[in-house]
């Protein structure tokens, strides 16, 4: 995750935002709304909700942003709130299933390399396929760089349903690869 640092102005912007000054709010939501979008995006499927929950996201991030102590990437403050509320949609649409499974040991982490030139459209697509319990757990591990011990925590499952739920979802995903080369070399 790249941290972004807090220079003065930056520390002015934020400053001026939580005392309410809608052109600094403004500032703010234009210089992180694009990659938050992308943050939702991730985990819920249906653009107009992913930008929905970012506006739920950024109201929540304004409504709080007295509470941020300049200790740590802004950014990354910023993030966690649209994780939080992706994860809380999927909740409250009742989207997020977990099978738990006994331990399988560290399968989570042993996963094969599959080459491939697929688009970025079209990885995105195949996370999308997933079903939202894997696809969370994958995107929280993979992409957002959590702990198994924090996704279950996060997720309120137990750190092993989470490795699961990651070794399930990377499985399904180079399942989906391989039948991708398989059709873009006709060696099905």
């Amino acid at each position: 995750m790249k941290i972004i640092p807090l220079h003065k102005n930056y520390s002015n912007l934020i400053d001026k935002a939580s005392k309410g000054d809608r052109r600094a709010q403004h500032q703010l939501f234009e210089m992180f709304s694009p990659k938050m979008l992308g943050v939702c995006r991730q985990y819920l499927k249906n653009n107009d909700l992913a930008e929905e929950v970012m506006l739920s996201g950024f109201f929540k991030m304004f409504t709080h942003l007295k509470d941020f102590k300049n200790e740590g990437s802004f950014e990354g403050w910023i993030r966690r709130i649209m994780v939080n509320e992706s994860i809380s949609q999927l909740r409250k649409d009742k989207k997020l299933h977990f099978i738990s499974e006994t331990e399988i040991e560290n399968t989570a982490e042993h996963s094969t390399f599959i080459e491939t030139e697929l688009e970025e459209a079209d990885i995105q697509k195949m996370i999308d396929s997933l079903p939202d319990g894997y696809k969370t757990v994958f995107v929280l591990y993979a992409v957002e760089g959590y702990k198994h011990s924090e996704i279950g925590e996060l997720l309120q499952i137990s750190e092993n349903t989470s490795k699961t739920q990651l070794f399930k979802a990377r499985k399904m995903l180079q399942n989906m690869v391989k039948q991708q080369n398989n059709l873009s070399y006709g060696t099905l």
